[in-house]
């Protein structure tokens, strides 16, 4: 037994049977591990190359008041940006709030009322059909109330992108073909970078005019590459999730082609405005840093997913993506179709954190979101979700999802709780053989 072990075994109550089946699981992991080591290693080299190119000093660390004209340091952060994700361009704001505002600033920002929006990966999470206007919520100034259209095209019987459904969906004025890349609250892997690029080449050999957009929340950093690298024409993200490290105190990103950037700029500001003014409120020195430390980070959150996928199949339970596939996002998904079991867990996962600990979540209506939700968030910045994290909806099959972990041990430690934990409730018997669990 490991002094790690024991430690946890006398300072925190933990079974050596839960930390048996921890550690045969992070053993089955070794060699995915290492492949993992590599990406993070060239995105760090790529991350370091867009600072020098880009002469980033600190003076960029100083900040403007009132309109912030020639911040030297906004412009700054945003090559930065542009430069890691192969773009001509970039919006980097402390003043978008979360990744579905970005989101919302990019489609209104490149269609017009009489155009088309086409979800290619089904539909996109409960908070977007809001901004689009197809859910049961009666809000105001959705896509379709400004006369703009929808469709979407489901995934084919693998999960995947539906590459002939796809070109029949294509209609004289579709202006937009957008991906979710990650799952959502959806059961399904999240969407390969392969399977991205043939949509893109699809789209733009056969409809040159087609904007190609990619939501790209919790995938940055998890490969080699972005989407942006293979002709995505604008992405959009979070940066209290993968990009800003768990250092960006809030904000959102927006890169792509300069003439996309300069139409969204106009309407995350106004029109005559763009991107020329904006307050970045003395976050410039914590975005740089966060999106420095973000290729490490993605790293250790990425190893947890799949450290607690392991373990949970190892215990008999469906988890998603499968232990073995391929990774394009930080989100581990694990099906309980049992209320208490995924409420048990999201408390764990609470009780594991450095921030309340002591705070107990219960489910709540969550705005934007049709189900009431539950979620573990003990983290240093509010509902940052590259930090040690989970939530679940509280619908059938009752699924939760796991996602984050600044570092790979306090990742580690989570599950570790989180087994522990469902163990002391008798809610799982760690001595039961693979798949008792879930009868």
């Amino acid at each position: 037994m490991t002094s790690y072990n024991e430690h946890l075994i006398k300072n925190f109550d933990i079974k050596p049977a839960v930390l048996d089946i921890v550690d045969r699981a992070e053993e089955q992991l070794k060699n995915q591990f290492a492949e993992l080591e590599d990406i993070c290693a060239i995105n760090q080299l790529k991350v370091l190359g867009a600072f020098q190119d880009n002469k980033i000093s600190d003076s960029h660390f100083a900040w403007n008041t009132g309109y912030g004209y020639d911040d030297a340091g906004r412009e700054a952060v945003e090559k930065v940006y542009a430069s890691i994700f192969n773009t001509e361009a970039a919006l980097v704001r402390p003043n978008i709030v979360n990744g579905t505002h970005a989101l919302s600033t990019t489609l209104f920002g490149i269609l017009k009322p009489g155009e088309e929006l086409i979800y290619v990966t089904g539909r996109p999470y409960d908070t977007l059909q809001t901004v689009i206007g197809i859910n049961d919520h009666d809000y105001m100034g959705t896509l379709t109330d400004y006369g703009i259209e929808y469709s979407e095209v489901e995934l084919n019987d693998n999960l995947d992108v539906d590459l002939e459904a796809i070109k029949n969906s294509l209609h004289e004025n579709t202006r937009v073909v957008a991906m979710q890349r990650s799952t959502g609250y959806d059961w399904r892997p999240a969407i390969t970078l392969d399977s991205i690029r043939k949509v893109t080449d699809l789209i733009h050999k056969i409809r040159p005019d087609i904007i190609v957009m990619v939501d790209n929340c919790y995938g940055e950093f998890v490969s080699a590459e972005e989407p942006t690298d293979f002709g995505v024409d604008v992405i959009a993200g979070s940066l209290i999730k993968n990009p800003g490290g768990g250092l960006a105190l809030s904000g959102g990103y927006i890169c792509g082609r300069e003439d996309l950037i300069e139409r969204i700029s106009y309407r995350l500001t106004c029109p005559g405005i763009g991107s020329e003014c904006g307050l970045t409120f003395g976050q410039n020195r914590s975005v740089l840093q966060g999106i420095f430390l973000a290729p490490k980070v993605v790293n250790a959150a990425l190893k947890g997913a799949m450290l607690c996928g392991a373990v949970y199949d190892m215990l008999g339970y469906e988890v998603c993506p499968p232990v073995s596939s391929e990774r394009s996002d930080i989100v581990e998904a694990i099906k309980f179709r049992n209320p208490d079991l995924a409420i048990a867990f999201i408390q764990a996962i609470q009780s594991a954190a450095p921030i309340d600990a002591y705070v107990t979540p219960i489910p709540w209506d969550m705005p934007g979101y049709d189900d009431q939700v539950i979620m573990a968030a003990g983290a240093f910045v509010q509902g940052s979700s590259i930090e040690l994290s989970a939530d679940a909806p509280l619908r059938e099959p009752y699924i939760a999802y796991y996602q984050g972990g600044l570092t790979y041990e306090h990742a580690r430690f989570g599950i570790i709780k989180s087994l522990q934990e469902l163990v002391n409730r008798g809610l799982i018997d760690v001595n039961k053989a693979q798949g008792e669990n879930r009868k």
